[in-house]
């Protein structure tokens, strides 16, 4: 699951979970009008700060907001790296 990208201090990388392709009544979205996701699975950990040790791990699933983090391109593959405190919750 994880990736070589080593964040640092309190950062994590996360990969987005996929849009929604559909509404739950069936209609298809438009790859315009699909909103951005919200949560996704942290693949990176930073070692944390003295003051401040992450708590979350590789293989979380978290909830995060909805501009948070910079998008990055890895070997093909669309990530977003934010702080720790961007993450709102593990589920």
């Amino acid at each position: 699951m994880g990736i070589s990208i080593k964040p640092i201090a309190d950062r994590v990388v996360i990969l987005p979970a996929p849009a929604e392709e559909k509404t739950a009544s069936g209609i298809f979205i438009p790859d315009t009008a699909k909103e951005k996701p919200q949560r996704g699975t942290v693949v990176a950990v930073g070692d944390g700060k003295k003051e401040e040790p992450i708590t979350v791990k590789v293989g979380d699933e978290v909830l995060y907001g909805k501009y948070a983090g910079t998008e990055i391109t890895y070997e093909g593959k669309e990530y977003l790296i934010m702080r720790e405190s961007d993450i709102y919750a593990i589920i």
